[in-house]
């Protein structure tokens, strides 16, 4: 069971680091037409799409992003370590 925990944490890890490289990308112009740019589009969005319906963004600047990196984050760290004292 340790072994399937453990390959839960790097899955997040690396969906952590592909919503970040997909935030980024909204920094540069055409980013997101790219190859690259739409296979992030296509894997992030509906992640994020939920947290957008609930916090609008303030100006220009969308928060829902960052809310919702920290709720992935908050899932890798503390959630996995609660199951893994569930499993002992």
């Amino acid at each position: 069971m340790g072994l399937v925990l453990q390959v839960l944490y790097y899955l997040i890890e690396i969906y952590s680091m592909a919503l970040i490289g997909y935030i980024l990308m909204s920094w540069f112009p055409n980013a997101r037409e790219t190859s690259i740019g739409q296979f992030l589009e296509k894997i992030c969005e509906p992640y994020l799409e939920p947290f957008r319906r609930f916090i609008p963004p303030l100006g220009m600047i969308d928060l829902s992003p960052l809310v919702a990196l920290l709720v992935l984050n908050f899932a890798s760290g503390y959630g996995i370590n609660y199951l893994q004292m569930l499993v002992r």
